[in-house]
């Protein structure tokens, strides 16, 4: 039965229904074309809350779309961010490396892809002091950029991201709530940067938790990502309904209905 509510949860959360239509927004920063994705909430609401997300360093894919539909259905406002633009699409995972690999050593450019991103969830009519900023892996380091790089967002939930930072840059007091969701075996994210994020969130006097799942690798919300734990990047759908569930308590708490 256990088995059975899982999978079901899978294919409620990465199918696409007839009601969660996405479309597609043309937007630029700077001089670089971008493409996203917007997805209205199915609820009205006053408060108009929005979600901005930041997709896997494949850029936007099924899992984010999935992701988006269910929480459009939850009654958000959800704009999938294009953090490459138009001409540098991955169409691999070692292109991909060295386009994720870029903005990890550039975060200021980081930010301004995100916050060009953000500012076209609110011209799509999100509320824009009703935001919160998820990302998955690369996605999941972004968030964290758009904490330290004070966007306006209410708070961010980061999923199987990385949580390193240069040691040199500045650690700076923040608001913005913090939800980080970590596979207890991910091997891509050393013990020492955990240890190093957690002291930059005190020192930053956050309003911040870590939740870690078991028997999770790396990519363990995705179901795209294999079965193999020993490949470093595994799908759990345990952890993904959990993680889930946690966002679903987080967004409740931080953001306006």
């Amino acid at each position: 039965m256990k088995n059975l509510a899982t999978l079901i949860f899978a294919a409620i959360l990465f199918s696409t229904t007839m009601n969660a239509q996405l479309k597609p927004v043309k937007y630029s920063e700077g001089s670089q074309a971008l493409n996203g994705l917007f997805i209205k909430s199915a609820k009205k609401s006053a408060n108009n809350p929005g979600i901005l997300l930041l997709p896997a360093w494949l850029g936007i894919d099924n899992a984010s779309k999935g992701i988006a539909g269910e929480l459009s259905k939850l009654g958000y406002h959800v704009f999938i961010a294009d953090i490459y633009g138009e001409g540098n699409y991955p169409t691999n995972t070692s292109e991909a490396g060295k386009q994720a690999g870029f903005y990890k050593s550039n975060p200021e450019a980081y930010q301004k892809r995100i916050n060009a991103a953000l500012q076209e969830l609110v011209k799509s009519g999100a509320n824009a002091d009703n935001i919160v900023a998820i990302g998955y892996c690369f996605g999941g380091t972004g968030v964290l950029e758009a904490v330290r790089g004070h966007l306006n967002v209410k708070g961010i939930a980061s999923f199987h991201g990385g949580l390193g930072k240069d040691a040199a840059r500045k650690t700076e007091p923040t608001p913005v709530k913090v939800l980080i969701c970590h596979g207890a075996d991910d091997p891509f994210v050393p013990k020492e940067e955990i240890v190093s994020f957690q002291q930059e969130m005190r020192d930053a006097k956050a309003d911040w938790q870590m939740i870690y799942y078991a028997n999770s690798a790396h990519s363990f919300t995705n179901p795209e990502a294999g079965n193999d734990n020993s490949k470093g990047a595994a799908y759990n759908p345990v952890a993904a309904k959990r993680s889930f569930e946690h966002l679903q308590l987080f967004l409740n708490e931080v953001l306006k209905k």
